[in-house]
């Protein structure tokens, strides 16, 4: 499979392109006609990156991959995008998906189309090395003065939000990249990400570490999990159905479990990404 690889433009062009982007929907005939499919990633390791070569890697392009083979599309131009940017992105129409594992949310089901599920995967905290203010929990902010990290437009806002976080107590960061420094210098005391990323940028920082003993928060009265799934323009459900078909069986196949493997998501993570369908999802 041909990858190219091409960076979208700041996020502020990619609004104002809203008012000249294309209204027509995206179908899968239309992708075929074209030869290519513009899928964006977040570069979040290990939901969706872009190596140092160029090359769209995480469990949502590995799978994307495989569906696109699938579909007969054989030729993919990755995009990448800040996480905040990704669904105006697909509003303006400037790529045709995003496979960032994006968690499956009301308020954003209200904005774009989800696949059903890809992946499921549960919370984390990055804290510095030591973990010197004992911080194993997002409840651990409630109520306190302790400062917590978090990426624009990220779902943990909610999460935090809910669980009664003040807002002068939430730093806001453009990019995980940034994480590690803002919570090694103090800027933070903590940055609120999936298990998965957190982890990943512990092995990262020589100051920082995952927070041990750390408990998913509990909303509601239930334990908080996030499903993620491929996303589309709301207009574009042709397109989204011929997707959701081919994963539905590619979910059935020893590929698929490979490609979640390699990137850390467990036995548990696989098996939850089963457990919900997005039609729940998006009405919970």
């Amino acid at each position: 499979m041909k990858l190219t690889y091409r960076t979208t433009l700041t996020a502020a062009l990619m609004l104002t392109g809203l008012g000249l982007s294309s209204a027509h929907a995206i179908s899968l005939d239309e992708v075929k006609q074209r030869g290519t499919v513009r899928i964006a990633v977040a570069n979040e390791i290990p939901f969706g990156f872009m190596d140092l070569k160029g090359q769209a890697k995480g469990a949502g392009p590995d799978v994307a991959q495989a569906i696109m083979k699938r579909l007969g599309i054989e030729n993919i131009e990755w995009e990448t995008a800040n996480f905040s940017s990704l669904i105006p992105g697909l509003q303006a129409k400037r790529f045709d998906m995003v496979a960032a594992e994006m968690a499956i949310l009301p308020e954003r089901c209200r904005q774009i189309l989800f696949s059903e599920p890809n992946s499921s995967y549960g919370e984390g905290l990055l804290v510095q090395k030591g973990n010197p203010k004992e911080l194993h929990s997002y409840e651990d902010f409630a109520g306190g003065e302790h400062k917590i990290a978090i990426m624009a437009g990220a779902d943990q806002l909610e999460m935090l939000q809910a669980l009664g976080v003040k807002e002068n107590q939430l730093v806001t960061i453009s990019n995980n990249a940034d994480a590690i420094s803002t919570v090694s210098t103090g800027r933070a005391d903590a940055y609120a990400a999936t298990g998965l990323t957190v982890n990943e940028l512990a092995k990262k920082g020589k100051n920082v570490e995952l927070a041990k003993e750390f408990t998913d928060p509990v909303i509601n009265g239930e334990p908080v999990r996030s499903w993620g799934g491929f996303t589309f323009a709301q207009d574009s459900e042709d397109f989204r159905d011929a997707v959701n078909k081919e994963l539905a069986a590619f979910k059935k196949t020893a590929e698929w479990r490979a490609i979640l493997d390699d990137y850390g998501f467990t036995a548990e993570d696989q098996e939850q990404s089963f457990n919900k369908d997005t039609a729940t999802l998006c009405a919970s």
